[in-house]
């Protein structure tokens, strides 16, 4: 049977480099990358994963923790990590963390710190500063998606900032009577993401010297369904209908768009619609948001992580603010007249 020495023959590389190019760790050139793995298959050569984990102490395995996986934003997340994880050769293990407290606590404080993983992805959940420690302890790096986590790196987009942006578009096109659509109080434990573009909706209206008026702001529960629900009593009710709305998610959005549908509102010549996401069911619907691109932000966080493997105990804290892409669709467009 062929050994890593056999494969290392045939590709023309040195032992240490296949060994890395293999693993997915390290840093390896992608042509001796493609050099080793095309070696490995021509021989039969597959790598043992039980003894490289006795060799290196590390379980190849990633936890993840998510405070839900029926959301799309954290199913998005996912798909990135997943696949990140798949091709640098590591497995994943999903925590859906509750509410419930003995839930969090026996994953927190018995799962995680068992050494079932090499790692924790942290996506929209607040740790403690316990929890945190307890886990860089124990030499198991930790990345967050979302919002800060104290001593970890973490990855987050500029909520504030392009809440902000969201409004500016829909005031450069003339809009006066913009309302938004925020999260109810239950989803805003996540690092206040929901309080947070609230907070940047009134920064753009009161820099504007608009008005915010309190019948203006609504609240439902990021699903599309809610959204719907809300979005009619707000487009229905009203005395002084708004003729723009900015939605804190794309689902709320679609929500939006579907009651204004009901009320023989067209989108956009009677009503503008903006939401934040990046959701791929934007185009379908013509919606003008901001795509933060959650897959690309789940493959980061692997990367981030595999790097600090890399560097061991020189490993370095990363604050990254995630790039954003503003697109301009058919839902926005001057008000009526």
């Amino acid at each position: 049977m062929a050994g890593i020495k056999d494969v290392a023959e045939r590709a023309g590389l040195s032992i240490a480099t296949v060994s890395r190019a293999l693993s997915g760790r390290g840093n390896v050139s992608p042509a001796s990358r493609e050099r080793a793995k095309t070696a490995a298959v021509e021989l039969g050569f597959v790598p043992s994963y039980q003894a490289s984990s006795l060799a290196s102490g590390r379980t190849r395995n990633i936890g993840v923790l998510v405070p839900t996986v029926r959301r799309w934003y954290f199913s998005s997340v996912l798909e990135g990590v997943s696949a990140a994880l798949l091709d640098a050769g590591y497995d994943l293990t999903l925590y859906n963390i509750t509410e419930g407290a003995v839930r969090r606590r026996s994953v927190l404080q018995d799962f995680l710190l068992r050494k079932r993983v090499d790692a924790v992805i942290a996506v929209a959940l607040p740790l403690t500063e316990e929890e945190i420690s307890q886990m860089l302890a124990i030499d198991r790096p930790l990345v967050g998606i979302g919002g800060p986590l104290p001593g970890a790196s973490t990855i987050r987009i500029d909520d504030h900032g392009l809440a902000e942006s969201a409004v500016h578009h829909l005031l450069r096109l003339g809009h006066t009577r913009i309302a938004h659509m925020t999260g109810d109080s239950l989803n805003d434990p996540d690092f206040k993401i929901p309080s947070t573009r609230r907070a940047g909706y009134e920064a753009a209206m009161t820099a504007a010297r608009l008005p915010l008026r309190p019948s203006c702001v609504v609240r439902a529960d990021f699903t599309v369904e809610g959204a719907y629900a809300v979005a009619r009593d707000l487009l229905g009710g009203a005395l002084e209908r708004p003729t723009a709305v900015f939605a804190a998610s794309d689902e709320m959005a679609f929500g939006t768009i579907l009651a204004a549908r009901d009320f023989g509102l067209r989108i956009p010549e009677d009503l503008s619609v903006v939401g934040l996401d990046g959701h791929e069911l934007g185009e379908l619907f013509g919606l003008t948001t901001i795509d933060q691109d959650p897959r690309g932000q789940g493959a980061l966080a692997v990367r981030l992580l595999l790097e600090g493997f890399d560097a061991g105990t020189d490993r370095t804290v990363v604050q990254a603010e995630y790039p954003t892409r503003f697109v301009i669709r058919r839902s926005t467009a001057v008000p009526p007249s």
